[in-house]
């Protein structure tokens, strides 16, 4: 029997995430980042005169990577307590270093510092995958921006739009998730090395009341550990409204891919847009035809999950008494690294679909057609009120304005009514043509489904050229992630 098939897996990991996402809230990088910042706060106080010795140093570096899980798992089953139980199991492989690790310091100077490192190393992922979506959506509202579709208020047929336009759209809510992301980035501070409440008490103690050392310390290992700034004030912790606001900018990141799939899978069910859709791939056990929209899905499925857990770091940073409690920890072992593995797992599946959408220009072109002559009323109207010569090449005076508009309703009307009793094409057109009061009226030119796009291709030019363009040129190195959908 397998084993692993026994116990409980999460689908984030397994089905959703990309390897380098699952990499960094795996238990090894956790452990790494901490042993980073022990290293990094020992090499500074050696810096500083306390007395660790370049022995001691040379055996945390060599000893680094040297993790025996079996003995820090026996040393937590003791302590309860998994930061000591780590400290003891690198102890253990480092004796000669032992003494001087962790000196003056509190769980919080490692484990927040190195959650606040894997946020940003995650943030970075997520930044280079909407990149990568922004670029996909961009290439394909250039390709399709010419395209009239019908547009949708109410999901009514409304105005024509294009196919690219309404693809930037889509991008203009992932290019607003980039700005946020990358505010949340730079505003980023290290915690800090403060001690047991934040005062800094026990380090002042080691330094014998130098307070300028003190500070010195902790500005020596924030830049070690790729800071630039450290966080003015802190309890025990950084306040845990920095991660109710990270995973609110990652919820925002859900509700533009479930707008996106959400639109992606209307269209699909018009057989307008559908999403990738693969050679063998199995649409329903039951109905052989169905090309069901999966991914899009997904896509909606997961953004709902991150959506819900939103709540949880705002109500976590709510509850917190005085200068921390510890009913933080266990809600957010859950809520941030599935907050981000799962919008890691959501923007995979916004690339592999931007990249691969399939477009039907003639079904397209035939829900313009079946609306057109109700939008073109208007062009109609004005045209048969002008006079002049039409198509049957005959002249005609103007026309009495409301007496045409009264006869273009009563038109419009019976044809709606033919559509919508009786289920036949729209006629309008027909009846129009017939009726000698339009006689003037060139319905070809008026009919034109480009004439009624009004600037969307050169709206799409212009937002690709002055949106989508600089953060292209800003992330180029982020260009062109490959993605292998796990499933």
């Amino acid at each position: 029997m397998n084993s692993n098939k026994d116990t409980y897996e999460n689908p984030l990991v397994s089905r959703n995430a990309s390897p380098e996402m699952c990499r960094l809230f795996s238990p090894r990088h956790r452990i790494l980042t901490w042993r980073r910042i022990w290293l990094a706060v020992a090499e500074a106080q050696a810096q500083l005169g306390l007395p660790v010795s370049r022995r001691q140093i040379a055996e945390l570096r060599r000893t680094m990577e040297d993790i025996d899980w079996d003995r820090a798992a026996e040393h937590e089953k003791k302590l309860r307590h998994d930061v000591m139980a780590h400290l003891y199991a690198w102890g253990d492989v480092a004796p000669k270093a032992r003494g001087i690790l962790h000196l003056g310091m509190t769980s919080m100077d490692v484990v927040d510092n190195a959650d606040l490192l894997i946020m940003r190393e995650a943030m970075v992922l997520i930044r280079d995958w909407l990149v990568n979506a922004i670029d996909a959506l961009g290439a394909f509202a250039r390709k399709w921006r010419n395209l009239p579709c019908l547009g949708f208020t109410h999901y009514q047929p409304a105005q024509l739009t294009t196919v690219g336009r309404r693809a930037c759209l889509w991008a203009y809510d992932f290019v607003r998730d980039l700005e946020e992301l990358e505010d949340r980035l730079g505003r980023l501070r290290f915690r800090g090395i403060r001690g047991a409440t934040g005062t800094q008490a026990s380090f002042l103690s080691l330094f014998d009341g130098n307070a300028a050392k003190v500070v010195r310390l902790e500005k020596i290992v924030t830049r070690k550990l790729g800071f630039e700034d450290v966080e003015p004030v802190t309890g025990q912790t950084y306040s845990r409204k920095i991660d109710a606001q990270v995973v609110a900018t990652l919820a925002g990141i859900a509700a533009s891919a479930h707008k996106f799939a959400n639109d992606i899978r209307l269209l699909a069910g018009m057989k307008e847009i559908e999403e990738p859709f693969e050679k063998s791939q199995v649409g329903s056990s039951a109905m052989a035809y169905k090309r069901n929209p999966m991914r899009c899905e997904r896509m909606t499925g997961l953004a709902r999950y991150v959506i819900s857990v939103m709540s949880s770091p705002l109500q976590t940073a709510a509850e917190q008494w005085l200068e921390r409690t510890l009913d933080d920890s266990s809600n957010k072992r859950l809520s941030i690294p599935e907050s981000f593995l799962a919008v890691d797992g959501i923007l995979r599946l916004v690339t592999d679909v931007s990249r691969g959408l399939v477009v039907y220009p003639k079904v397209i072109g035939a829900h313009v057609q079946a609306e057109l002559p109700f939008m073109a009323t208007e062009e109609i109207l004005m045209a048969a009120t002008a006079g002049g010569q039409g198509a049957r090449g005959k002249r005609a005076r103007p026309g009495d304005r409301q007496a045409l508009h009264e006869l273009i309703r009563r038109h419009s009307q019976a044809a709606a009514l033919e559509v919508k009793m009786h289920g036949r094409p729209n006629d309008l057109l027909q009846r129009l043509q017939k009726d000698p009061a339009f006689a003037n009226v060139d319905f070809r030119k008026a009919l034109d489904a480009r004439r009624f796009v009004g600037l969307a291709p050169q709206q799409v030019d212009h937002f690709v050229k002055t949106v989508i363009g600089p953060i292209l040129r800003r992330h180029s190195s982020a260009r062109n992630k490959q993605v292998t959908l796990n499933v």
